[in-house]
């Protein structure tokens, strides 16, 4: 008697999905792995926020910069296997939970190397994510023979740069950063290399959706740090902070319309998925960077940080300014035309003055609502356009 169709396998061969599969969608394994990425993503921009308001800028930004690689890069390869070869029976289950493992662990180590500089437990946590994926791309290469050698150069790669990763904390400290960047571009050209020989069969859509959720979790992260600092403040006393709760509210606000103002165009071909997937980087950054820019905002007002009043206001519009630059690149310049293009360089920069005025929170949630003003009369505009050609009475 066959099974029913309804019943979950243990294991089944794993057979590439359709890139041209309709209705494909997130599944709740993806979400639930998501939902736990962000405990290590809040991680960072907790110590973050901490660093800078300590005035410890060059330490907060590069350690800060190398623990985010190290949460998005994991989070990115899954991301990309998983809409290619999700089998959903236990034993990829199995796997991705040990990777979800790996992710906490991440989590408990983002501490330790914000402060001692030590990034021996985010280098485990890293490993054991990377070597279940490995895991999973063996499972990949014997399952479809039609993209065996990518599957295979992708379970190769990934091995030796995660031995290498080890090796690197055996190495003396004077070594350290010259090979924390070799194996990070290392990491980084394994996919260009793996995927040569033909693309592994990811779904374009699904992967717009993945990244678009990604983006409103670290959002979210963003609002929740943003509370949480004020009501700190707030239950100590300090009504003046609920002007710049609304502001900090304004701007998240404007991050998120911005982002998701018009559909996402999805991937194509090799270089442009390339681009387009490691560019997120910077917007996942930026945008928990701004939650911990605004935590640090509210330090200042409460006199507790140790940093001017013009450094508060760079740790906002710093992480501002590479969020607008970013989806300009990746996504207006491709999709949208005339005054919106040129819009967002020029609010960008806009936003690195506002610290030298006396308000700048406030100034770049105005700038960022005249951005999202404008994009919303552009494509008003461009609506009654299409409707005017189409119809021509």
């Amino acid at each position: 008697m066959s099974q029913p169709r309804s019943v979950r396998p243990f294991y089944r061969p794993m057979r590439p999905r359709r890139r041209d599969e309709p209705h494909r969608a997130a599944t709740p394994l993806e979400l639930f792995f998501d939902l736990c990425f962000v405990v290590a993503v809040s991680q960072a921009a907790t110590n973050l926020h901490h660093a800078v308001s300590e005035d410890q800028l060059v330490h907060a930004l590069t350690r800060y910069l190398t623990v985010f690689f190290a949460i998005w890069w994991s989070w990115m390869n899954f991301t990309w296997f998983a809409s290619a070869y999700d089998t959903d029976d236990d034993l990829y289950r199995i796997a991705t939970l040990v990777q979800i493992a790996g992710a906490l662990i991440i989590a408990a180590g983002v501490p330790r190397a914000f402060t001692d500089g030590d990034f021996s437990v985010i280098t485990y946590g890293y490993v054991v994510m990377r070597i279940a994926l490995v895991v999973q791309w063996c499972r990949a290469a014997a399952g479809d023979p039609a993209h065996r050698q990518a599957a295979r150069r992708y379970a190769i790669g990934v091995t030796v740069v995660q031995l290498g990763w080890l090796l690197r904390l055996a190495l003396p400290p004077s070594w350290g950063t010259a090979a924390l960047l070799l194996l990070i571009v290392a990491d980084l050209l394994v996919p260009a290399v793996a995927e040569r020989p033909g693309m592994t069969p990811w779904h374009p859509r699904h992967i717009t959706e993945r990244y678009g959720l990604f983006t409103l979790i670290v959002l979210g992260d963003v609002v929740l740090a943003t509370s949480v600092a004020i009501q700190t403040g707030v239950d100590a006393g300090d009504r003046q902070l609920w002007s710049l709760a609304a502001a900090a509210t304004v701007i998240v606000f404007a991050l998120w319309w911005l982002y998701f103002d018009r559909p996402i165009e999805a991937p194509g071909r090799l270089p442009y998925s390339l681009v387009w997937g490691y560019g997120h980087y910077l917007i996942f950054a930026a945008v928990a960077a701004v939650g911990a820019g605004l935590s640090v905002s509210v330090d200042h007002e409460r006199h507790l940080a140790h940093i001017s009043g013009r450094t508060a206001g760079y740790a906002v519009a710093v992480p501002i300014a590479v969020f607008l630059l970013t989806v300009w690149v990746l996504h207006v310049r491709r999709q949208q035309h005339g005054a919106v293009v040129v819009a967002f360089p020029v609010v960008a920069l806009l936003a690195l003055l506002a610290p030298l005025g006396p308000a700048p929170v406030y100034a770049m949630a105005a700038l960022l609502v005249a951005l999202v003003a404008l994009t919303i009369l552009w494509r008003r505009r461009d609506v009654g356009s299409s409707a005017t050609v189409t119809d021509p009475a």
